[in-house]
């Protein structure tokens, strides 16, 4: 199957294919709902989100990388090696490196800003040091880098039917959503790693502080008090997710069952948390596989009768064998 996509993008030297093929699994091991949306897109189109996800997740797993044997100066000294590899492949437009190699291809064919990448380099930094935000504007300073330009991104590969410029704010509360739901879901397992990404006034307004949030973590419950925390910052996302779902329309109509979904799954995760009453703190929240069926398998149908229909121009003449779709 990636053979097939990487066809339909024009990828053709081995290196770069083997460079995406690297980053396809990364997004099929560790991005679940992420790699199911994008299934929805044209195969010409996958790749390419598939290599700015596996240079994400490339660099996160540096960051978080739990192995006692890698102390943080060597996580920070991992992570700068990256930026340099990074910034050089992208004033040369290529790269030897195993995941590298793929977004900077992706970011020449479709003219990506590389400031986003450098601002997603310095949130990585962040997290090798800050571990928590006293106020949501200093978690939004963090979030800009690490998710709101990540939608930013994905939008040159998706396209748009309006200026770039008119969608981008809801490509960024979408990626913006998302972290927000995952700060949410893995609020227990953040705290194993000395990170509170619920900030930290929200917290003192409900009488929760770090303490609370270990004692809850040991003995497996969560407090009323981190509950209602918990509540105010899930009221919040939802907003977001409603900015972010009016950019859908301003997408390419064969890139909006993706986005669609992708949004439908990650807020069902929100879902899930507040159904069971925010009890995030000892279990990680995922939404029940019969509830993404019936999310996805609409989606895959209205997508092949839109790839149809976009297969039959000039007055329904078909396209001749062979062709493939956008």
């Amino acid at each position: 199957m990636m053979r097939g996509e990487l066809n339909a993008a024009h990828v053709t030297d081995p290196a770069l294919r083997a460079a995406y093929a690297r980053c396809r699994r990364l997004n099929a091991r560790d991005g679940k709902t992420y790699f199911l949306a994008t299934r929805l897109l044209t195969p010409r189109r996958r790749p390419a989100v598939h290599a700015l996800y596996g240079f994400a997740r490339w660099a996160d797993d540096i960051v978080d990388d739990q192995d006692p044997s890698i102390p943080l100066p060597e996580r920070a000294a991992r992570l700068r090696r990256l930026d340099a590899e990074l910034r050089a492949a992208l004033r040369s437009g290529r790269s030897s490196h195993p995941v590298v190699a793929a977004l900077v291809d992706t970011a020449g064919r479709y003219a990506i800003d590389p400031r986003h990448f450098g601002d997603f380099m310095h949130s990585m930094r962040m997290d090798l040091t800050v571990t928590e935000y006293a106020t949501y504007e200093e978690l939004r300073g963090y979030m800009h880098g690490s998710a709101a330009v990540i939608g930013l991104q994905v939008l040159p590969v998706l396209g748009t039917v309006v200026p770039s410029d008119e969608a981008g704010p809801h490509a960024a509360s979408l990626g913006l959503a998302f972290q927000l739901t995952n700060f949410l879901r893995d609020v227990g397992e953040d705290l194993d790693r000395d990170r509170v990404y619920v900030p930290r006034d929200l917290l003192a307004a409900y009488g929760v502080d770090r303490e609370l949030l270990r004692w809850c973590r040991l003995r497996g419950c969560t407090d009323l008090r981190v509950r209602e925390a918990l509540r105010d910052l899930a009221a919040m996302t939802r907003g977001i997710y409603r900015h972010a779902a009016l950019g859908i329309p301003m997408l390419d109509p064969l890139s909006r069952p993706c986005v669609r979904t992708a949004l439908v799954l990650y807020r069902g995760i929100l879902d899930e948390i507040e159904a069971a009453g925010f009890a995030v703190m000892h279990r990680r929240t995922v939404v029940p596989r019969g509830r993404k069926a019936r999310a996805v398998l609409p989606a895959v149908a209205g997508t092949a009768a839109l790839r149809v229909r976009c297969a039959l121009p000039f007055g329904g003449r078909r396209a001749l064998p062979g062709t493939v779709l956008p």
